[in-house]
Formats: structure tokens, C-alpha cells, sequence
């Protein structure tokens, strides 16, 4: 009785959240041809807007014909890339937009290239829908308890009256979890018995470090999850089996990231769905990957049209016994960031180093390399040298956050090695 109580008061709050969830539900009684053609009609409204809306778009696009409708000839599309974002971030934003009503987000995603991008309440709304739609598909219902373990650091709202109010309102609350030591495992373990949530939701490392210690303490959780989402990495097997045994549910794997969220989610059977009514997802073979392509079809502000969004898989055939009418697709092997620990037993999560360059101009690319517990190195490829008070915001902030012993060493560099794969890490602890 009290989950509805709650969705009403969530409804009275966030009506346009709720107006967008009630499409992206009725989306999935589309039939998969339905949804096709929906997508396709999508696809080339979005284009259209694009090279008629936006400064970047009408020159990229101005030797393509305006009519292009076969699949083939959208393959044909020039590829986003990063770079390509970075360098025309504004020119990517639609004439019509009011820059001042506008947020800036970040994200150095995978990849370590810091990235910017606009966006507006409705692509904020759209996304939260988007999630609570995936949330539903383990047979949580909104109202129920949702518990997040956070790796990013700024996403954490201060605790203020008011966002106590919103957290009890959405039925969510969140653990800044971006580093932790076993204490803090203990911590979050009473604050599941207390909160008794539906459903965990969190990072792959985080979720599996924590159900280890479940495990190794012999702990019994109480039997309301009904679901743990992992998000904003790779979920590896091993881990996958680690959070099952300690959590005693299913884990739900999502794909998306900040510019473009909600692009896939895991249903009941294991299988991974594309959310043909949000993206066009396309895997594309390039230097012998095959890379992911995708399109928002929702975003006007800053469309991202066939965007190479820096990760790898496939496209798959068939059908799932769930009954779901979205597509299926394989994720490859993502890139791979390591924990940084200190000497005092603290564990410092990837994602937390991701913004500490938010903001600096003329940065392409970084990594964080951890030599011992007291020394970390940054390299940077840069189009510009970093500042001395730059370098010195950046020390000070991983000795305040990280640990007070922590001397840092930036490198400024013509190139950043990759790993044998030829994958770009942005953290890494060399040393045991």
C-alpha cells in the first residue's frame, strides 16, 4: 500500500517523467515489425532536424542527399566521433535552443577523452522513464525502495531537507561509493537491513566488492530484492555469479551512458534488449572490432547521429522467450579501469578520477597510472600545457580525496601507450 501512495505523490511531483513512461510502456506492445517502422520514421525525423536545426549537421551533411531512407544508405552517414564533439560541441546544438535554460554534463565514459555535452529537462526526464521502464522489467513496481551505490562522486547531492524529501518521495536512495574500505562495506550492508530496498543498483565493481564481503562474513540479507542493476561498466561473469550468490536475486545488466542513456537493458532470460524507440544501434566493423554505432532518436538539443560511442558488440537474430519485441544484441569486451588503493585500506573506484579534469579546455585524453601506494602519475595529451595552478588543484584534490600522502606526477605527452588489445585504460595500478 505504501509503494503507491508514494508513486502517486512521484507522480505529482515529476508529471512529465510519468506522461514519458506511460509511452515507453505502451512502446512495448508495439509488434517488432511495429517498432521497426517506428524506428526508422524516427531516425529520419531526427536527421532531418539535424541538418536543418543544427550548424554542425548542415555542413557535414550538405554533399548527402536529403532523401535517405534505405538502411544502406544510412550506413552511409559519416561516424561521430569524440573528437568531433569535442571540438564542435556548440556547433552541435540546435539554433532554436536557449543556452541559458541549458546543463552542461560531462563524461570521460571508457575511454579517458573528457567529454561535454548539453542537455535539458526533458532529455533528463526521458532518461529517468527510460530507467524506471528497465527497473520494472524484474517485477519491481515504482514506489518500491530503490538503493544506489554511486561511483560518481558529483552526482551525490548534499543530504539538504529538501532532497531528503525528493529521496523519500522517489523511493531512491543513494551511497556515495566512489571509495570505501571494509568499514564501509559493513556500513552499506546496515543500511540495506534498515532501508530494506527492492532493488540494488550500482556500478559492476562496487556490487561485486560488496557482495564479497557479504559472502565472506556469512551475512543473511532479508529476502525484498528482487533485482540488482549493474550499470556504467562491464559485468564480468565472475561478478555476475558473485552478486547472484550474495544477493539471492537476478542481476540486470544496462547499457547506456550520459549522452545517450537507456540504449539496452537485460531481461529476465539473460538476454540483452535495444530499445529500438530510444536509439538506433548499429555494430559496425572497424579495425578489425566491431564497434558499436549509435543514434539518439529522441535528442533535439544535441543530436548524436551515428555516434561511436567507444565501446564493442553485436547485433543479434531471434527471438527471447520473454516476450519482449526489442531486439537483442551482445556486448564485446569493454575497456577495463582498475581500483586504486591506499595504504590505509582505502579503495578508490575509477569513475571518481573520470571528473577530475572536468572543464580543463584542450584536454584529449588522460590516464591515471597508480606505482605504489603513495605515488600516482598523470598523463595527459593536451593541445595546450596545463597550467601550474592546474596541476596543483589536481594534487591537492586526490591528497584531500584520495589519501594525504598521495604524490602526484603529470606528464604531458605527443601519445598515451594503449595495452596490447589496443584498448585505452585511464586507471591503472601497476603494482601489487
Amino acid at each position: 500500500m505504501m509503494h503507491r501512495l508514494k508513486n502517486w505523490a512521484h507522480r505529482q511531483q515529476s508529471p512529465e517523467r510519468h506522461r514519458l513512461l506511460e509511452t515507453l510502456l505502451s512502446n512495448q506492445a508495439l509488434s517488432a515489425a511495429q517498432l521497426r517502422q517506428k524506428q526508422a520514421a524516427d531516425f529520419l525525423a531526427i536527421l532531418h532536424h539535424a541538418r536543418t536545426q543544427t550548424p554542425y549537421y548542415r555542413e557535414r551533411y550538405r554533399h548527402i542527399p536529403s532523401t535517405c531512407t534505405a538502411h544502406d544508405e544510412m550506413r552511409t552517414l559519416p561516424i561521430l566521433r569524440k573528437d568531433d564533439v569535442i571540438q564542435h560541441r556548440d556547433a552541435l546544438l540546435a539554433e532554436s535552443a536557449d543556452k541559458s535554460t541549458l546543463c552542461l554534463g560531462h563524461t570521460g565514459g571508457s575511454t579517458g577523452r573528457p567529454l561535454a555535452f548539453y542537455y535539458d529537462r526533458h532529455k533528463h526526464e526521458l532518461m529517468r522513464a527510460g530507467m524506471i521502464r528497465s527497473y520494472m522489467w524484474s517485477g519491481w513496481r515504482p514506489g518500491e525502495k530503490i538503493l544506489n551505490f554511486w561511483g560518481a562522486k558529483q552526482d551525490i547531492k548534499p543530504r539538504a531537507m529538501r532532497k531528503r524529501l525528493e529521496d523519500l518521495i522517489s523511493a531512491e536512495k543513494t551511497i556515495g561509493a566512489h571509495e570505501y574500505t571494509e568499514t564501509d562495506l559493513a556500513r552499506w550492508v546496515d543500511e540495506i537491513h534498515r532501508y530494506r530496498p527492492v532493488l540494488l543498483q550500482g556500478y559492476a565493481s562496487i556490487l561485486a566488492e560488496l557482495a564479497r564481503y557479504v559472502l565472506d562474513q556469512g551475512l543473511r540479507l532479508q529476502d525484498t530484492l528482487k533485482g540488482v542493476y549493474s550499470t556504467a561498466e562491464m559485468l564480468h561473469d565472475w561478478q555476475r555469479t558473485l552478486i547472484e550468490a550474495a544477493f539471492a536475486c537476478k542481476v540486470f545488466n544496462q547499457y547506456g551512458s550520459r549522452e545517450i542513456p537507456n540504449i539496452a537493458c537485460e531481461c529476465r532470460y539473460g538476454n540483452q534488449h535495444v530499445f529500438t524507440d530510444m536509439v538506433y544501434l548499429e555494430s559496425v566493423r572497424e579495425d578489425g572490432e566491431d564497434k558499436l554505432i549509435v543514434t539518439s532518436l529522441t535528442n533535439r538539443i544535441m543530436p548524436f547521429i551515428r555516434y561511436d560511442i567507444g565501446d564493442s558488440g553485436t547485433l543479434k537474430d531471434g527471438d527471447c522467450p520473454c516476450g519482449s519485441p526489442f531486439p537483442m544484441m551482445d556486448m564485446g569486451v569493454c575497456r577495463s579501469n582498475d581500483l586504486i588503493k591506499t595504504k590505509r585500506g582505502k579503495i578508490v573506484y575509477p569513475s571518481y578520477f573520470i571528473h577530475l579534469l572536468d572543464g580543463l579546455d584542450g584536454v584529449k585524453q588522460y590516464q591515471f597510472v597508480q606505482t605504489a601506494f603513495d605515488k600516482m602519475t598523470l598523463n595527459v595529451l593536451a593541445s595546450r600545457r596545463l597550467t601550474a595552478d592546474e596541476q596543483a588543484h589536481i594534487a591537492a584534490r586526490i591528497m584531500h580525496d584520495v589519501d594525504a600522502s598521495m604524490a602526484l606526477e603529470i606528464h604531458q605527452l605527443e601519445a598515451i601507450p594503449r595495452t596490447p588489445s589496443g584498448k585505452h585504460r585511464f586507471v591503472i595500478r601497476d603494482f601489487d
